[in-house]
């Protein structure tokens, strides 16, 4: 369903409204990505500068809007948080520019070393002209590098680089990337339209597309191992003043991390305890190990084969989309069309990927199958397949992007930060269990192992950036240390342990945001329900929250609650 007139009716468009407008329009022109990511017309080969002068462009973009919206007076509620919420996040973007992040901006997971190549992932391949395109963004692959490099060298002058464990990471990753192999061959000898063979031209410019995405990955490679490691920063944690910023950057709000330190060990200790409690429902006497080895032998819930995981996770999101549309959210039809996709990577994450603005591509829940993994257990994922689904990610943000008569399009396509996406999705998972989509012990277990992993991930972020004490009091947070307590702590193997800590290490503020946001959505519920007494209802106010659409957690504290 394409129809720009479907949603919440229509209001007038305000001087607001127009700002901010202008202001997705205008980014987009500065960074082509967008125009994939939010589905836009407008260039979808090209990438956006990376280089000091490109982001300096994007800086001054940010402050011009800023004094916009500063002499503008909000003609209405839907204005207010339009306001508010631009207002806080291209500040924020001015103070992180100002911080020199972007100098030293590299990690395993979210950083224009794996976000080049991240974008092909979205782009349409049902046609000839959709291949024709992914050919010459394979060809605009050099530039971005050398902007991105340019960056990594002005961050070397200034004595802003990032830590050595992540130049190290980074280059483990890109041993895919050698000539004639890797993920842009794979993708230019993988080429259809459909079900249609290409033309033997466009395979050709496919195929030396390919070689040129793949060199200059080799290029930064090289740039990698030699300059920058030679200058790369011994230290991992990033000091109080950096992580709070790079906090408010993923919450969009302001909380007391000392306090949230102190929090997520007691939530840590209550997941503990809550999971030892229900292995003995699984297993009388048992321990969450025991447990959980009683269910990993139990062959009723197990998937063999990617087929079977991937046909298991659309029945599932579908199942939880008709029965939820018929009780406790209204979903709209447009809304109603979510795809389950195995990615097309190999890195073991689960992602959820929204819907274009028109909804000519529906939202998609990805999950990138680690090469050699073929069984999956359904208890461990359940809550995976609601948090990414409904009511989850794929609720939140299809609904925003439906509301469009209400938001405009910084609202519907680029407003939010992890700590509201990531926290309403944590807070669909235990909405589920309180609406008894998993009343089944192991399902439930499933759920608290990731809940568990989420509450730990508050600890040793906080732990190791702000140089707390260790639990056991031996000393400050160190890489060897925060590997075991995460291994104590989730049911995962190694290598994917490794690589969730490397995250925590490079990406700091982040990880956080998951639990620290549902703290946040369940304290603004619990606020609106003192508030509104025996006139409170859930679904109301779930739709409330809805409807307001991404934005940072201190402006939907304000929205939900101002009265």
């Amino acid at each position: 369903m394409t129809d720009a007139t479907v949603g919440a009716p229509s209001r007038p468009q305000t001087d607001i409204d127009r700002i901010a407008e202008d202001y997705v329009h205008r980014a987009a022109a500065l960074n082509p990505e967008i125009n994939v990511y939010v589905g836009l017309p407008g260039d979808k080969a090209g990438f956006g500068d990376y280089s000091p002068e490109g982001r300096a462009a994007a800086a001054a973009l940010a402050s011009e809007t800023l004094a916009r919206l500063a002499a503008v007076e909000p003609a209405d509620d839907v204005d207010w948080v339009t306001k508010t919420d631009l207002s806080r996040e291209l500040q924020l973007d001015l103070d992180v520019e100002a911080s020199g992040w972007g100098d030293r901006d590299l990690n395993n997971l979210a950083s224009p070393a794996t976000g080049i190549r991240d974008i092909f992932d979205l782009m349409p391949t049902g046609s000839e002209d959709d291949w024709a395109t992914i050919a010459e963004r394979m060809r605009n692959v050099p530039a971005a590098i050398d902007g991105y490099i340019a960056s990594l060298r002005n961050g070397i002058a200034t004595g802003s680089t990032p830590a050595g464990r992540q130049i190290h990471n980074v280059l483990e990753q890109f041993a895919d990337y050698r000539p004639g192999a890797g993920f842009f061959h794979e993708l230019a000898e993988a080429a259809k339209a459909g079900d249609a063979e290409l033309p033997a031209s466009l395979r050709g410019d496919l195929a030396e597309a390919a070689a040129v995405a793949t060199e200059a990955h080799d290029r930064l490679a090289t740039f990698l191992r030699g300059e920058l490691a030679a200058a790369a920063n011994p230290v991992d944690a990033v000091g109080r003043e950096f992580y709070s910023l790079m906090s408010r950057r993923f919450l969009g709000a302001d909380v007391d991390l000392d306090e949230t330190y102190a929090w997520g060990i007691e939530e840590l200790e209550r997941m503990r305890d809550e999971q030892e409690a229900i292995a003995a429902e699984i297993k009388p006497g048992a321990s969450v190990q025991e447990a959980i080895a009683h269910l990993d032998g139990d062959a009723s819930r197990k998937l063999h084969g990617t087929d079977a995981l991937r046909a298991w996770m659309q029945e599932t999101s579908d199942r939880a989309i008709d029965e939820l549309g018929r009780t406790h959210f209204d979903i709209a039809e447009p809304i109603r069309a979510l795809e389950c996709m195995i990615a097309p990577t190999q890195t073991g994450g689960i992602y959820y990927t929204g819907p274009a603005d028109d909804f000519s591509r529906p939202g998609r829940m990805w999950w990138s199958v680690p090469e050699g993994v073929t069984e999956f257990d359904t208890w461990r994922e359940l809550t995976t397949v609601y948090h990414e689904g409904v009511p989850g990610h794929h609720l939140q943000i299809a609904q925003a992007t439906y509301n469009r008569g209400q938001l405009n399009l910084w609202r519907r396509a680029l407003a939010g930060t992890s700590g509201h996406a990531e926290g309403w999705a944590l807070y669909a998972e235990r909405l589920m269990q309180s609406l008894g989509y998993l009343d089944d012990p192991a399902d439930r277990l499933g759920m608290l192992d990731g809940q568990r992993m989420r509450a730990a991930r508050v600890v040793l972020d906080i732990g190791v950036h702000l140089g707390k004490p260790r639990l056991d009091g031996t000393g400050e947070w160190d890489f060897d240390y925060a590997f075991e307590f995460m291994k104590a702590n989730v049911n995962m193997n190694e290598p994917f342990v490794r690589f969730e800590v490397n995250r925590y290490f490079g990406w700091p503020g982040q990880a956080p945001s998951y639990k620290i946001g549902q703290r946040i959505f369940e304290q603004i519920r619990d606020a609106a329900k003192e508030a509104e007494g025996a006139a409170f209802d859930l679904k109301s106010f779930h739709a409330r929250v809805l409807d307001i659409g991404g934005v940072g957690l201190d402006t939907l504290r304000g929205a939900v609650l101002r009265g």
